[in-house]
């Protein structure tokens, strides 16, 4: 039987590149979306991709109603990869602090309000489920300018800790992945000047992304494993 995965923030570079490797592991693919929804090919075959955009993810009732589309669509879940998330960099002094509430609601509340929704719709069933949070290595040591962006992933690390220690004995694992910079198009264009060939690929965050979401990984819970290319 195929498994079931969802995937916030499906829409982008990361996203798209999870959403890809899963596909071609077997899995149903649910990419959850603020933005409209693109042109993804319709879940009917093993390599489908099921793309829903319009999803609020820092309301409660807008995850539920997505979680459950998801089930309805392809089934009930097995894992859930929390990509979706922002940045801005911004130092306190130049800052009006709306910054941190928006950093906040984009990467703490979003993880927290997706996992909530997405648990009720978890399969029942002796292999458990997983979830896997997107964190990043400024949760560890922040840099200037960082701290609003660096405080809410560490934030996301503390909540993966925390909803691992809870769901343990229901045989779900949490973990969370701290990627350095991702080698992107938005962040070649703003870094114009990096070496882009030490940055992290999307790929290989996702192929660890899978990896945690595979049987081989059960063991594994409550983890934060940085994937930082050559940085």
């Amino acid at each position: 039987m195929q498994r079931v995965v969802a995937i916030t923030g499906g829409f982008g570079t990361l996203g798209r590149a999870v959403g890809s490797v899963f596909a071609a592991d077997g899995w149903k693919v649910a990419l959850l979306d603020r933005a409209p929804a693109p042109d993804i090919p319709t879940p009917d075959g093993q390599d489908a991709q099921w793309p829903l955009g319009g999803v609020d993810l820092t309301d409660l009732g807008s995850a539920r109603k997505a979680m459950s589309s998801v089930a309805e669509q392809l089934g009930p879940l097995n894992a859930l990869i929390n990509v979706a998330g922002g940045f801005r960099w911004e130092k306190l002094t130049d800052s009006n602090l709306e910054t941190w509430d928006l950093m906040y609601q984009m990467n703490v509340r979003t993880a927290a309000t997706a996992s909530r929704a997405a648990l009720e719709q978890f399969a029942d069933g002796p292999e458990g489920g997983r979830i896997v949070n997107i964190g990043a290595g400024a949760a560890l040591r922040a840099g200037a300018g960082m701290g609003a962006y660096a405080a809410s992933k560490a934030g996301v690390l503390r909540l993966t800790e925390a909803l691992s220690d809870e769901l343990k004995d229901r045989g779900i694992t949490v973990n969370a992945i701290l990627p350095g910079i991702i080698d992107t198009p938005q962040n070649r264009k703003d870094m114009p000047d990096a070496d882009f060939s030490r940055w992290v690929q999307p790929a290989d965050i996702a192929a660890v992304i899978l990896f945690l979401a595979s049987r081989a990984a059960s063991a594994v819970t409550g983890a934060s494993i940085p994937v930082t290319g050559r940085l």
